[in-house]
Order: structure tokens, then C-alpha cells, then sequence
């Protein structure tokens, strides 16, 4: 246990990641010496000593043996293989109070599962949901669920608005978020059966200040604060997004390369295009956030460099310094309370 006073550190999961353990060890120091976030490093003892050792770290970041790693092709069943993999580990200092939250790399289906399996999901969460942050002023917009339960009920998508809430709220210090729901049209009778439903229920559900269907050209808009779907939507539209943008910007650096005018007035816009790169670069964010656990879960982009590790262990060390678990709770009971007296 960590002594009285000193901050719990964030469980890495050294061992995930595209990138892992390289860049995956160099986040880590990256985040103990620029950030000033603690870190205990989850992975092979032997491999991760030569990591630190190349950094000239060993004595500033402490390392936690696990004897197996989930793979970046394994699912949500290798959880149950692999009872002793990094992630788990992981989860486990959580659950034990040895650390304050887990950031992994690695992949998402093994994440989600094995938090799920280790973490267990808070009172009354009918499952968890991945929350990530659109780039739209002036503040971000939250989407979810972004990949963490594919066949979503409508029940569930009112949970996953609670989730959103309480993460916006804490998190982005939104007052009173208001809530969308991505389906196909406007109107309250688009979309299937999933999407007509819940409207209904978000509709009605208090403490929810609903706005109504968005659509896919409404996600970088600031239309909502909290936008919610089931997984499977979320999933597809979070990487359209990504994908549009980065083809955007690759498009314009490649327009301002075109012509010495254009490189000038690029010269000239130079702090507001590093302003917009940076909006738009998911390394400078750190990750998605995987709600309705108890722990703070972050699950960084599979092919995170350095940067991007600091980041994610900074956003999960503010997490759990701002009670983002128990905020859920309290939402989630609090809803529970008000369907119960209807």
C-alpha cells in the first residue's frame, strides 16, 4: 500500500499497445517527469528494467510482475485465459487500493472485458460504456458508447446518458449538459426500434436535459454536450470522425505546401493552425474513458506514442482526483430512485 499522504499512483499496462513496452515505458517516465504524475509499471520485471535503464529511471518508477499480456488481436474471451495478463494486474491494484486508476493501450475488447470482469460494474450499471471526446468548441462534446456494448437496450442508452452527464459535469464542468441521441433523423420517429424507444425514455427520464435526436453532420457541431448510441454506431462514427479530420488536415498542410504565398499566409495563421493540430491530435488527449466501473479506467489509442502514454496517465490520475466514480454512482442511484417513485 502506498504510505498516508502520497498520491496513488496510475497502473500502466506496460504490455499493450501497438508500441509496447518501448514507447509504452517512455510515456511513463514522460508522465512521472514533465507531468508529475506518479506511475507503477505493470509487465515482464526483466524487459521493463531495460526500458527504465535506457531512460536512466529505474529508481523512479516502480514495476509490478505480470506473467502474460493480452495481444492487440485478442478479444474479450483472452480475459478469462489470461487471468494474470498486465491488464489485470492492473485492475487488480485498483481493486486492492495500490493504484488510482488503469490506462492501457492495449486491445479494447480485452480491456473492456477485463475490467468489467476485475473491476466489476458500479451499483446499478447495467453495463459500462467508452466515453471519448469530440474536438468541437468550446468545449468538447462527449460520445458514448463508443465501442463497449454492441447490442445496446434502451435502457442501457439512458444509463449511458447518466454516465456522459456525470463525466461532463466533473470532468469538462458542464452545467446542466444537455443530451442528444444519434440516429438517423431529427423527428422522434426516426431510426429502429433501439433508437424510437429510447427517445422515449430519454425524453421522459429527470435529470436528463434531452434535446432530442442529432444526426452524424451533428457530432462536431456543439448541437449537444453528451451525445449517446450503442456501441456498435458509436464505434463506426468515433473512427469517421478520425478519419475525416486527418484526411482534412492532411489536405490543407498539403494545400499551404503548394505555393510560397500560401506557405506565407500559413506563417502568418502559424499559433492558430498549432491550436487547431492540437484540438485535433488524440495523443495530446490521452484517450477514451471506459464509465461505470469501480475504477477509472482509460484505454489510450492502440498505437500511442510517448506523448500520448503521458497523456492518458494524466487524464487518469485528474479522473479519480475529481470522484468521477463516485459522481456516477450518485447519478445512477439517484435515476434509479426516480424511476422507482414513477
Amino acid at each position: 500500500m502506498q504510505p498516508t499522504g502520497r498520491a496513488l499512483p496510475v497502473a500502466l499496462d506496460a504490455m499493450g499497445g501497438d508500441h509496447a513496452p518501448g514507447e509504452i515505458v517512455a510515456g511513463a517516465v514522460r508522465a512521472v517527469r514533465e507531468r508529475g504524475v506518479p506511475v507503477v509499471l505493470v509487465g515482464h520485471p526483466r524487459v521493463l528494467y531495460q526500458e527504465l535503464a535506457g531512460h536512466d529511471a529505474v529508481t523512479e518508477i516502480p514495476i509490478v510482475r505480470a506473467e502474460e499480456a493480452l495481444a492487440m488481436n485478442e478479444g474479450a474471451l483472452a480475459s478469462l485465459r489470461r487471468p494474470r495478463s498486465s491488464i489485470a494486474v492492473a485492475c487488480h491494484l485498483v481493486r486492492r487500493g495500490d493504484a488510482c486508476a488503469v490506462v492501457s493501450a492495449g486491445s479494447t475488447a480485452g480491456v473492456v472485458a477485463t475490467g468489467r470482469l476485475r473491476l466489476r460494474a458500479q451499483q446499478g450499471v447495467v453495463r459500462p460504456a467508452i466515453a471519448v471526446g469530440l474536438p468541437t468548441l468550446p468545449q468538447p462534446t462527449v460520445l458514448l458508447d463508443a465501442g463497449a456494448t454492441a447490442d445496446a437496450k434502451p435502457e442501457m442508452l439512458v444509463q449511458f446518458a447518466h454516465l456522459g452527464v456525470a463525466y461532463a459535469e466533473a470532468v469538462l464542468a458542464t452545467r446542466r449538459p444537455r443530451v442528444g441521441l444519434l440516429t438517423i433523423g431529427a423527428e422522434p420517429e426516426k431510426g429502429n426500434k433501439l433508437a424510437k424507444r429510447a427517445h422515449e425514455l430519454l425524453d421522459a427520464t429527470p435529470g436528463i436535459d434531452f434535446v432530442g435526436n442529432v444526426e452524424g453532420h451533428d457530432l462536431l457541431t456543439g448541437k449537444a454536450d453528451v451525445v449517446v448510441t450503442d456501441g456498435f454506431t458509436g464505434n463506426v462514427a468515433l473512427k469517421t470522425v478520425e478519419g475525416t479530420v486527418r484526411y482534412a488536415f492532411d489536405q490543407f498542410r498539403e494545400a499551404i505546401a503548394d505555393s510560397r504565398l500560401a506557405r506565407i499566409g500559413g506563417m502568418l495563421q502559424r499559433a492558430r493552425l498549432r491550436e487547431l493540430a492540437g484540438r485535433l491530435d488524440p495523443e495530446a488527449h490521452g484517450g477514451a474513458v471506459l464509465l461505470g466501473l469501480n475504477g477509472t479506467v482509460v484505454i489510450a489509442h492502440g498505437s500511442s506514442r510517448a506523448r500520448g502514454v503521458a497523456a492518458a496517465c494524466e487524464l487518469a490520475a485528474r479522473l479519480s482526483a475529481q470522484g468521477v466514480v463516485a459522481r456516477i454512482g450518485e447519478r445512477i442511484a439517484s435515476g434509479n430512485r426516480s424511476h422507482r417513485r414513477r
